[in-house]
């Protein structure tokens, strides 16, 4: 079992522990994309970034500079957002780190695909950007099956945003489990989602299965955290969904 999460736009370096055990799998095609981001003028990099004047000019001089090898952090521990803060990665036991490093997996514009204990930089390239430009239709084409393909597994709970996930879609098995879990609220006899909420519960749900050590998606129906539980009756195979 694997469970993709997506990544969070700010990134902390600091952290000085659980140090990085592990370089990023696609770290060759991340190396491709880093050349490019570095050809960019400031202009060409704000626009592709879609940000303010303060970040672009952090991350064009972080680019012109970086090395993907050497002084890196952690990944899990570096991403700084709603879900990792109710992950609370930073007091995993050994048994939960161990736990995440074997089935969670971070979905990046930038890196592809992560271990939770891969050495990462600061860096800033959501999958959804338009590269069009710069390196072909868009970063789903530039990654192809190379992120599934990574997975190496049949069986994946999905726990990331539309926009990560359409990394993963188009190359799924006929036999492979492709499991979304939705968080929502009732309203009209619609199931509507609330962000800060979905991403609250997707951190907590991936801190309630590494402390549990689930290994079975029937497991997940325990889920009752964050006021959310388990609709049995709104849920499909594929589908399950969760009401708070």
């Amino acid at each position: 079992m694997k469970i993709i999460i997506s990544p969070a736009k700010r990134i902390n370096e600091d952290q000085g522990y659980p140090a990085p055990s592990s370089l990023p799998q696609l770290l060759t095609k991340t190396q491709i994309l880093l050349a490019v981001l570095k050809s960019l003028s400031y202009e060409q990099l704000k626009l592709l970034l879609n940000t303010g004047d303060n970040i672009a000019k952090l991350i064009f001089q972080g680019y012109q500079n970086l090395d993907l090898q050497t002084q890196t952090a952690a990944a899990l521990t570096s991403y700084d957002g709603i879900q990792y803060k109710y992950m609370a990665p930073q007091v995993f036991t050994a048994q939960e780190w161990h736990y995440v490093q074997e089935h969670l997996r971070i979905l990046s514009g930038f890196y592809g695909i992560l271990k939770p204990l891969d050495g990462i930089k600061q860096h800033r390239l959501e999958m959804g950007a338009k590269t069009k430009d710069i390196l072909g239709e868009n970063l789903y084409s530039f990654w192809g099956d190379s992120i599934y393909k990574a997975l190496a597994d049949d069986v994946i709970v999905n726990l990331a945003s539309e926009e990560y996930a359409k990394n993963i879609k188009p190359y799924l098995k006929k036999n492979d489990t492709f499991l979304t879990c939705v968080f929502g609220e009732l309203s009209q006899g619609k199931i509507k989602e609330k962000g800060v909420y979905v991403k609250m519960a997707r951190g907590s749900m991936v801190r309630f299965m590494a402390e549990n050590k689930i290994d079975k998606i029937q497991d997940l129906k325990n889920f009752s955290a964050l006021g959310f539980s388990f609709a049995e009756k709104l849920s499909l195979p594929q589908q399950y969904v969760f009401l708070r």
